[in-house]
């Protein structure tokens, strides 16, 4: 009887080891505090997807293609950024949590409907950072409310949707370069 339970649990271990690892991607959103480089808000994916295929290691913002006085009283044409890792070590990333594929799937649909080949408008009042990085939320599954006395504020923004989603999401709790030092696969992320 023993040694017939030995094999059973050799059996069902060698078994569990056969089976393929489950693989996540990572999403977390961050802001960035300086006035004269954009985005002010956005956000980087990285992990492999469950069902495999390349690592996803990006890092996706949205702003107005030119810095002019137009932008703050009308519509501009807008760009989906990559941000540089110089620029990740700079911010704030304030929470992260694991997206399943088809979650991944529609934040990266985002950032082609976002993009020059899709609806790339910038408004600073109707469509800026903090709107794009509103809807990676929502696709993401967080719970969203855009209060309008934050829609300009990304840090402010970003920390509502933190606290509303407290439980679902894991807090950073440090400097962006601390965090990207942390995360081996963000060090070639926007490059």
């Amino acid at each position: 009887m023993l040694q017939w339970m030995v094999r059973f649990v050799a059996l069902a271990i060698l078994a569990l080891a056969a089976l393929p690892a489950q693989a996540r991607v990572t999403i977390t959103f961050w802001s960035y505090e300086n006035g004269g480089d954009f985005p002010h808000a956005f956000f980087t994916v990285h992990g492999t997807p469950e069902r495999g295929g390349s690592p996803a290691r990006y890092t996706y913002g949205f702003t107005s293609k030119t810095v002019t006085p137009m932008m703050l009283i009308g519509n501009t044409p807008g760009k989906v950024s990559n941000t540089p890792k110089s620029y990740l070590e700079r911010g704030t990333p304030h929470f992260a949590m694991q997206i399943s594929d088809v979650q991944y799937d529609a934040v990266m649909s985002l950032a082609r409907e976002w993009g020059d080949k899709g609806n790339n408008t910038y408004s600073l009042n109707r469509r800026n950072c903090v709107h794009f990085v509103a809807e990676a939320m929502r696709r993401s599954g967080l719970q969203v409310v855009e209060a309008k006395n934050l829609m300009k504020k990304p840090r402010s923004f970003t920390e509502s949707i933190q606290q509303m989603n407290n439980g679902r999401i894991r807090a950073i709790g440090q400097a962006g370069t601390a965090y990207v030092a942390a995360t081996p696969a963000l060090a070639n992320v926007g490059r």
